[in-house]
């Protein structure tokens, strides 16, 4: 028996220890690689008439994320492209007499409105070189197209199919389902909110939800209509019509409608682009790609000591240290104490693109912002959202940016408690408590909450909406009074927060980093990117299971599980949006 057992042990020790050799093994490699490839594009020359060809199908997020060979080696990995390259190579290019124009592919982008209108920017400010923008696609979203429409001319597949249908909002409400079985969540909110956590206490909407997420809905599509019909030459309201009826769906009609202009396969639009260049039909398009302009938002000069930090807080708020996905109190705390300290750091941005989440992190992550204030300039620029907690650490900035299309305010708390009383008595299951006290259970999965449980969480939560109100008023300058008209859990979009007083302007990134110079007297200076996160091996892991996990609830019914499942995990008290608002 002993024999037997130690030999399924030497197999199973054998089994790891070769598994992690080939783990170890490929991460080598991949390095070997990358390095090798950083080399070659470091001394790669761009050669005459040279073009940037911008392949943006991928899904894009506001920072360059870093090489994880679990995603690279697994079918789980995607390709990630970061803002800072994209805007980083459009600025080169601009500026390179070599780079005679931009070739963009755009119709199947995953990304944010606010992302999406912030490359549109960038592309619509190269255009001041004289140089020419094609874009072509074989299909065509209506965010790819949004940001194809930039272009001098637009070409499809010819039996391409293209999306024009506006926007809306989907908003999943669990009332039946909690009640068919189950499992409840148990709701302590502020008095006055009027659609906070509504999906898990009803089955429809509120009118009062409706209406803001209408007024959301309708100020987006009005600054993308009036954006692509100001580009493509025809009035807001034959795009409203076209879009209304869903005349526009084939590539066909679309050039008929002047939606684009000219039907093209790949091989002919890339003998267009050689004829643009006065080129040799028969030789190679010489393009380059993001990456291989191996750039940032704004390269660095090492002959240049000052500097602007950007501070990324991309995520869900968490009590926990944080990485490039999560916003966690240590290492944006660490972020702030290392701008503070570096005498070379003249000023900081903090790009915000969360929907809030844990109301002690919120609190603790500004408080660490305060170590800024009056010592260098302070701005933040927020992204595709900064709502609830998103909004909180960012209202001590001596300037707020937004885009039009940005999702902000939700200023407002609250807490859900998952209790699955009903189905653990359906399956047969008791729980009995016994207790020296009244209310010493607390709060427990097995039963409703207690009254004095309860009327706890209500006196906590009343007190940080207080507090988050009173931060609110400290940063932006208003009185307790304004700051709840505007609060109560509302949601706003840029065009609107910069109206009631939220923000100070609208604009992106450039802006905001703009800003941040002129506010330290910087004519030059280098950007530096913070936080700086360990490549550790843990962390790469958990991030190749985070992709994992994402992939596999692409499906909606995984889609509705994995929502319902998200918003029952938060845990404490939260400054977030209760419910996901995605405009497609």
């Amino acid at each position: 028996m002993d024999f037997f057992k130690n030999f399924l042990a030497s197999c199973l020790g054998t089994f790891v220890a070769l598994g992690l050799i080939s783990i170890f093994f490929f991460m080598g490699i991949a390095s070997i690689a990358t390095a090798v490839n950083f080399e070659k594009l470091d001394h790669k020359q761009i050669g005459d008439s040279s073009v940037l060809e911008l392949d943006l199908n991928t899904t894009i997020l506001d920072r360059s994320p870093a090489f994880n060979p679990f995603e690279n080696f697994s079918d789980f990995g995607s390709d990630v492209a970061g803002m800072d390259k994209i805007l980083g190579s459009i600025d080169k290019a601009k500026k390179d007499d070599q780079i005679k124009g931009i070739i963009i592919h755009s119709g199947n982008i995953n990304s944010g409105w606010v992302q999406a209108r912030e490359i549109r920017n960038a592309l619509k400010a190269f255009k001041s070189s004289n140089k020419f923008i094609y874009a072509h696609s074989d299909y065509m979203s209506q965010k790819g197209y949004y940001i194809s429409s930039i272009a001098d001319s637009i070409f499809m597949n010819p039996v391409g199919m293209i999306e024009l249908k506006g926007l809306s909002s989907e908003v999943l409400y669990y009332e039946d389902f909690q009640n068919q079985y189950g499992v409840k969540m148990e709701v302590v909110r502020h008095g006055k909110y009027k659609s906070a956590v509504e999906p898990f206490l009803q089955d429809h909407m509120s009118e009062e939800n409706r209406l803001q997420i209408q007024n959301l809905l309708d100020d987006v599509w009005e600054t993308l209509r009036d954006e692509v019909a100001e580009s493509r030459k025809m009035s807001a309201q034959t795009l409203d019509a076209l879009t209304d009826d869903l005349i526009v769906n084939n590539a066909e009609e679309a050039l008929a409608q002047g939606i684009i202009d000219g039907l093209l396969y790949k091989e002919d639009f890339e003998n267009k682009i050689k004829a643009a260049l006065n080129a040799d039909p028969k030789e190679k398009l010489n393009t380059l790609d993001y990456n291989k302009m191996n750039v940032r938002i704004q390269e660095y000069n090492k002959d240049i000591k000052d500097r602007i930090a950007i501070i990324y807080a991309q995520g869900p708020i968490l009590y926990t240290e944080g990485n490039e996905n999560i916003i966690g109190k240590e290492a944006l705390n660490k972020a702030f104490q290392e701008v503070v300290e570096n005498e070379n750091i003249k000023a900081a941005v903090l790009r915000i693109d969360s929907p809030g989440g844990d109301a002690l992190t919120s609190e603790i992550i500004l408080q660490a912002s305060r170590a800024l204030g009056g010592v260098k300039p302070f701005v933040v620029s927020m992204g595709n959202v900064a709502a609830s907690g998103g909004y909180y650490i960012a209202c001590l900035a001596d300037k707020i940016y937004a885009d039009p299309m940005t999702i902000t305010g939700s200023i407002g708390v609250l807490a859900a408690f998952p209790n699955i009383r009903g189905m653990t008595h359906k399956i047969g299951i008791n729980a009995e408590q016994v207790t020296t006290h009244e209310n010493a259970m607390g709060y427990s999965v097995f039963e409703p909450l207690s009254r004095g449980f309860e009327k706890s969480t209500q006196s906590a939560i009343e007190k940080i909406y207080y507090t988050f109100k009173s931060r609110v008023a400290e940063g932006r300058s208003i009185d307790m009074n304004t700051v709840e008209d505007i609060a109560q859990g509302r949601v706003w979009s840029g065009k609107d927060a910069l109206e009631v007083g939220l923000i100070d302007a609208l604009g992106g990134l450039n802006e905001a980093i703009a800003a941040a110079a002129e506010l330290a007297q910087l004519e030059t200076y280098n950007i530096a990117d913070y936080p700086k996160y360990k490549d550790d091996l843990e962390s790469m892991i958990l991030d190749a299971f985070t992709e994992a996990k994402t992939k596999l609830t692409q499906h909606p019914l995984e889609k509705f599980a994995s929502e319902f499942i998200e918003l029952s995990q938060l845990e404490g008290i939260q400054t977030r949006i209760p419910y996901s608002i995605k405009m497609e």
